[in-house]
């Protein structure tokens, strides 16, 4: 799963990018994407983090919503990673955790997306190439047993949906 951080806050114009909080629009962004994974079953066994403010704030938001603690790895290569990081680090992961979840930033993950995906529905495929906002979620599924087994165009796009979208369906 590689999801988005949610809305980040510049109020302040000194704050280093690293450090921006999320404003309050991304926090009910996160609350609201949490509650859609635990209601879809979308937890994961690991949480691959980048370590800005804006990203830990996105999981402690998301995770919040969930009925079990979920172990997070802070990886400083997560941040302005290029597709070809995220797919890194995820192929290091070892095999103990199922499902995973990458909290990243764009335009790096949007780009990681679009490199593992080979198949999956073609209007989402299409919406998730458009446009992957914050706080997006895409739901990668692999045929292989190892995370070291991942390549480019191995996955099979299962869901992909935003904050506005799931807004929306339960409205």
């Amino acid at each position: 799963m590689l999801l988005r951080h949610a809305k980040s806050s510049w109020a302040s114009s000194g704050t280093q990018d690293a450090a921006r909080p999320l404003s309050e629009r991304g926090e009910a962004a996160a609350r609201l994407m949490g509650g859609y994974m635990a209601r879809h079953s979308l937890i994961p066994d690991r949480v691959l983090c980048s370590p800005t403010r804006r990203t830990r704030d996105t999981w402690a938001r998301i995770s919040a919503q969930w009925p079990a603690n979920v172990d997070a790895v802070f990886d400083q290569r997560l941040y302005e990673a290029t597709p070809q990081t995220i797919l890194s680090v995820i192929r290091s992961q070892d095999d103990a955790a199922r499902a995973l979840l990458v909290i990243g930033h764009n335009p790096g993950l949007q780009e990681a997306a679009e490199l593992l995906i080979a198949a999956g529905d073609v209007e989402l495929r299409e919406r998730l190439r458009e446009k992957f906002p914050t706080a997006a979620l895409a739901v990668i599924d692999f045929a292989v047993d190892k995370w070291k087994g991942i390549h480019e165009r191995s996955g099979r796009l299962d869901r992909y949906t935003t904050p506005r979208a799931v807004a929306a369906a339960t409205n």
